[in-house]
């Protein structure tokens, strides 16, 4: 794909004009959305990605829109996993409903503008050094293995929510634990102090350094455009803030997600190994030269892993809440004689 530069400067103004759409229009008066109002927005973010996606087969050729729509999917399902960690550090500060959409869409700026670093880095390194698909590959096929013996641990980690950056900022900046509306800062005393409100903002936005570890090396193994890659991010972030209102009881029941993305995670792992060996350059390896024998999997094989996968770890996990639901309340009492 040959991006104009025009064409970046009008996705990136497109995409920021979206996030301060989304501030003025819906969280800049403090309300707890309805799910009737989480609803439709989602159904528009989830239109727009579609509809781009289209617009990007139609300009760059279907094969540049399948890498789009499978580097899509995979950051949307990816996001549907975070979500979980998001609803832990909410409630692990305690953030009222109200002030909850204002914390997500910080959070999702600050994540566009990390990703954004991330896809750059990564694409200079791809560009320089083939063997990067090697490593990519090794960490997808590590963080889909570490994901399979983490799942069924329901604790959460102590941990969340309290991490490097915020326990760095609770060390050098004073704070309160108490809300003051949705103020950053506030004064007490005549000495100004840290809300909750920006601290959470921050265990969000550093929580998702970690989660970008696994999605951009994940969506490098679908495509090598750096536009594709950094639109499907943004359109898998942009209907976050929504979608987490949207499902948020449905999360719980979603018990084969994980298992589900460890799937995909491996599959894309072993995807890009594949594809180093293909393009191998490295002198312990063949030589040095390229694996020729090693096969190249298709994009339409990958997007349609993708979405079978999703598909089954979600009628699977519906499945078992459901006959989990259905053991808890018991068999029916017989009906008694007149």
């Amino acid at each position: 794909m040959d991006i104009p530069t025009w064409v970046w400067l009008a996705t990136a103004v497109g995409v920021v004009g979206l996030i301060f759409f989304d501030f003025f229009a819906h969280v800049r008066t403090p309300h707890a959305p309805t799910f009737s109002e989480s609803a439709k927005w989602s159904v528009f973010y989830i239109a727009l990605a579609l509809v781009f996606g289209v617009l990007v087969g139609v300009v760059w050729g279907w094969g540049s829109g399948t890498e789009y729509f499978a580097g899509y999917v995979t950051e949307k399902s990816l996001s549907v996993d975070n979500l979980f960690v998001f609803l832990i550090i909410m409630t692990k500060f305690a953030v009222p409903r109200e002030f909850q959409q204002k914390v997500l869409l910080v959070g999702v700026a600050i994540a566009l503008v990390l990703r954004t670093i991330f896809i750059l880095l990564g694409a200079a390194a791809i560009e320089q050094f083939s063997w990067v698909f090697y490593l990519f590959g090794a960490f997808l096929v590590y963080t889909a293995i570490k994901l399979v013996r983490e799942h069924g641990d329901d604790e959460p980690d102590e941990k969340t929510g309290n991490g490097f950056a915020v326990r760095t900022l609770k060390r050098f900046v004073p704070t309160t634990d108490e809300y003051h509306g949705d103020k950053l800062t506030t004064k007490i005393d005549g000495k100004r102090f840290l809300t909750p409100m920006l601290v959470v903002m921050v265990a969000i936005g550093s929580t998702d350094i970690l989660f970008a570890l696994d999605s951009i090396p994940a969506i490098y193994g679908l495509t090598t455009e750096p536009y594709i890659v950094f639109t499907a991010n943004a359109f898998a972030l942009l209907g976050l803030r929504q979608l987490y209102f949207l499902i948020g009881g449905l999360l719980e029941r979603l018990v084969y997600l994980s298992q589900g993305l460890s799937v995909i995670l491996a599959f894309i792992g072993i995807k890009l190994v594949l594809h180093a060996l293909h393009v191998n350059e490295l002198p312990f390896i063949n030589g040095g030269e390229h694996v020729e024998w090693a096969p190249e999997i298709p994009i339409w094989l990958s997007l349609t892993v993708i979405l079978g996968t999703l598909a089954i770890a979600t009628v699977a996990s519906l499945i078992k809440t459901r006959r989990d639901a259905a053991l808890v309340e018991g068999p029916p009492e017989p009906a008694r004689e007149a």
